[in-house]
């Protein structure tokens, strides 16, 4: 999971422009696209590497080099027109070419994931494919779950695993194919550069993830690497798999590949592992009937802090990851937990950029002082430890399930809100058991920072599970007087009443995913998954702040161009 993408009926309209162009059936100029483009804010991204050792100093440009291919098969994967028309945006020099690949290379697409996903451009569907290329775009839901019923077990296992795509043989039949034979190629450049890496760095836990995950890119088995990954130890920090769901709007099966290089602060790291031990504590007090909590969670969650490098594929897709919470293997969960990374300079990139300037216009000027970096960084950890309580694995009307599996295409935003909602649960629970620094001071902060940082995320889009996911809190929030609309348009924090609200919120959602219960999944969402008018209103009035940050890799550029 990340803090960083399900499909719906209601278009969260973010640029007046676009609407207006595509309802006359018409597309974006190049003033028009450098607008859009314009909404993402370049940030450079300069990692101090020179106290690398000479081998990490090497792997690490040879895991840059791997990022590149894996933005290669992302390419791919969201659709299948994609790698022609990113070449002929490369060839087209004119002003409206150049605007279009500017853009392009923001969404990896030519559908602007702000704008409910539609075509910033002529010649491509008018809306992205909502299975991306995944799945056959002619293919239904429909006919899919028709397909699997008549399959085996194993079969029907294959056919919605993480690691296939779904594609019609000669016979138009919906058939089968693991990833490792339709990314074949670029997925053996990936590995034999994993292989190169491994074999000048010095550091062994490194070296084990590296080639094991070489072994995987080759043969779709992740086990081994998700394991070798979970006891990684090393100056430079590396994500490169197959991990999220987000861009799969159809099931939410199939996983996107994506990478982030980075390096780690031990100091920051240092500074927050003592939250992982209390996370039993946190599972025991869930709001919820007992007989869903886990007594006994898996291993601890190590907790690393890093600045990032480089990002690629999914992982540098629109709207950047501040924070991510991996392996989605339940074996591997099960064993040795899930570890939670913390982007410390794209999340202090966010605050600054986007946060601050949002805060001043949406709370009001007696609350501004609580708006707080440490407790925006400090939510986002405890949203990301949340991934790792509360239901999971099953049981629905007696057969052995998932949370995932039985709430499908709304799981991915149901758990985005759950993760949320349940990061200021655990929170709170720190600060009535002296766990963290509490009072008054600090409560403060907290939530005056988590209102404002609810706009940060609203502008991501409601197509996006976690916009959506927010707008089901906010719009909660503000139904039980949490939230509260000021005569000025700003909004504030009712304390009295937004504790318990908290809680029952993470009780209704814990509950949804402990029942694997579907209809009332969708039937929050239509609710509360919304656009409401004060919310669009207030959006509309943050128009001229960047929705985000577009970063520049300095560092991951430097050391490419001094390799050549």
């Amino acid at each position: 999971m990340r803090i960083f993408l399900a499909s719906l009926a209601l278009a969260f309209l973010m640029s007046t422009f676009l609407v207006d162009a595509q309802s006359a059936h018409s597309f974006p100029d190049a003033a028009q696209l450098g607008k859009m483009a314009g909404q993402f804010a370049p940030t450079p991204l300069d990692v101090d590497v020179s106290h690398l050792s000479p081998g990490d100093r090497g792997a690490l440009l040879k895991l840059i080099q791997a990022g590149r291919v894996i933005d290669d098969i992302f390419l791919q994967q969201l659709w299948s027109g994609n790698e022609v028309l990113y070449r002929k945006l490369q060839q087209d020099h004119t002003p409206i070419g150049r605007a279009r690949l500017s853009v392009f290379s923001i969404y990896k697409s030519p559908w602007s994931d702000l704008d409910a996903h539609r075509a910033f451009m002529p010649g491509v569907p008018p809306r992205k494919p909502l299975g991306a290329n995944f799945y056959p775009e002619d293919m239904t839901r429909e006919e899919f779950e028709h397909w699997t019923n008549a399959l085996s077990p194993n079969q029907t296992a294959a056919a919605k695993s993480f690691f296939t795509v779904i594609r019609r043989g000669g016979d138009k039949q919906l058939t089968t194919v693991p990833y490792y034979d339709a990314y074949k190629s670029d997925l053996d450049r990936a590995a034999q550069l994993l292989r190169e890496a491994a074999s000048v760095t010095q550091n062994g836990s490194l070296k084990r993830f590296l080639e094991t995950r070489a072994a995987a890119f080759l043969s779709d088995d992740y086990y081994e690497s998700d394991l070798a990954w979970m006891d990684l130890d090393a100056p430079i920090d590396i994500t490169i798999g197959p991990y999220e769901t987000y861009n799969d709007e159809l099931f939410g099966y199939k996983a996107s590949f994506e990478a982030y290089v980075c390096l780690k602060d031990d100091a920051e790291t240092a500074k927050l592992q003592g939250f992982s031990s209390h996370l039993q504590e946190v599972e025991n007090a869930l709001p919820i009937d007992p007989g869903y909590r886990n007594p006994k969670l898996g291993a601890t969650m190590p907790i690393h802090v890093v600045n990032e490098i480089l990002s690629a594929g999914d992982g540098n897709h629109g709207v950047q990851t501040a924070a991510f919470n991996l392996p989605n293997d339940a074996r591997v969960i099960q064993q040795k937990g899930s570890k939670k990374v913390m982007l410390k300079n794209v999340q202090h990139a966010k605050f600054d950029t986007n946060l601050v300037p949002i805060s001043r216009v949406v709370l009001p000027v007696s609350a501004r002082d609580d708006l707080s970096f440490d407790w925006f960084f400090t939510h986002i950890l405890a949203h990301e430890l949340s991934h790792g309580i509360g239901p999971h694995e099953i049981t629905v009307n007696g057969r052995h399930s998932s949370v995932r599996l039985e709430l499908k295409d709304l799981y991915s935003t149901i758990e985005e809100a759950k993760a949320d909602v349940t990061g200021l649960f655990m929170l709170q629970l720190f600060f009535d058991r002296g766990i963290l620094p509490g009072g008054e001071a600090n409560e403060r902060k907290l939530y005056a920072t988590f209102l404002a940082s609810s706009f940060r995320t609203l502008r991501f889009g409601i197509t996006e599970a976690h916009g959506r996911g927010m707008a089901l809190q906010f719009n909660y929030f503000l139904d039980h007087g949490a939230f509260v609309e000021r005569p000025d348009g700003t909004f504030e924090v009712d304390y009295r009443k937004v504790k318990q609200a908290v809680r029952d919120l993470t009780h209704d959602l814990m509950t949804i995913e402990a029942q694997g219960d579907y209809r009332s999944a969708k039937r929050m969402l239509d609710e509360l998954g919304v656009m409401r008018p004060a919310m669009k209103k207030t959006l509309d009035r943050l128009s001229g702040i960047p929705v985000d940050i577009c970063p520049v890799f300095v560092t991951a550029d430097e050391l490419t161009r001094d390799s050549q």
